[in-house]
């Protein structure tokens, strides 16, 4: 399995960081989890073809997690292709109504989504390939952390959200956490309601010791505020020793390791 980065910052992306999403691939197949920016570009960019997505994953319905959706639609109108959408019942609900504003579900358009709410905690099985669980998190009603599984790996994805130990406890078995951690620990003296929706460096590198993380990815890095990965990385060490990638825009990581 490789995860393909196509974005690692939070809400406001910036010259380096476009809002987090990324790409699982295993053999041809690729599956997109969160839908911000550009896609259709940046995932040409990685010498990979829109055309091979074939499911597409949403964490939540806050706008730099889905806005992109309408567009890599619209780009791929002509492709004749039903392609799986997964998220919360609220999630779905959402993509829906906002691809219908664009009128994206016309008879023209070529390229479908098919809905498939998932249940909190029951796995699902995408392809004969993938399966993959959605777990509830505290960022949004409509919030859920993704297990995906394939023959390869099993990779957890927070998406945003603060600490959450029966997530820690699944991402313990995994082979990867790919885990929200938007800011040291300091920006909560000053923001303090970030730590009811966010993961800080300090307090993620001292859960994925306790807990036992084999690999450690911290992503959705607020890059508007002023802090370095150099900081980031000096956090997470006080406590977890483990394997950590620190990925950037485009950066690949292979697994298992």
């Amino acid at each position: 399995m490789k995860i393909v980065f196509l974005g690692t910052g939070g809400a406001v992306p910036t010259a380096a960081r476009d809002n987090t999403s990324f790409l699982l691939q295993s053999g041809p197949e690729l599956w997109l989890v969160d839908c911000p920016g550009s896609l259709t570009q940046k995932i040409l960019k990685t010498n990979r073809r829109p055309q091979q997505v074939s499911a597409i994953f949403i964490s939540h319905i806050h706008a730099d997690h889905l806005y992109g959706l309408p567009a890599f639609i619209h780009s791929l109108m002509l492709e004749e292709k039903t392609v799986p959408l997964y998220g919360s019942p609220e999630t779905i609900d959402f993509c829906l109504r906002l691809i219908d504003l664009f009128g994206l579900r016309r008879e023209k358009i070529l390229y479908r989504l098919e809905p498939r709410p998932l249940l909190p905690g029951c796995r699902t099985e995408v392809s004969p390939g993938l399966a993959v669980t959605g777990w509830p998190v505290p960022h949004h009603s409509s919030s859920l952390a993704f297990i995906l599984e394939t023959a390869e790996a099993r990779v957890v994805y927070s998406g945003d959200t603060p600490l959450h130990r029966p997530l820690l406890e699944q991402a313990a078995r995994a082979d990867c956490l790919i885990h929200d951690c938007s800011t040291p620990s300091r920006y909560l003296e000053g923001l303090p309601f970030l730590r009811s929706l966010h993961s800080n460096s300090l307090e993620l590198g001292q859960a994925a010791l306790e807990t036992g993380i084999r690999l450690l990815v911290p992503c959705h890095f607020f890059s508007d505020l002023d802090f370095s990965l150099e900081e980031i990385e000096a956090e997470i060490r006080k406590n977890y020793q483990g394997q950590l990638f620190l990925p950037t825009d485009f950066s690949e990581l292979e697994l298992p390791l």
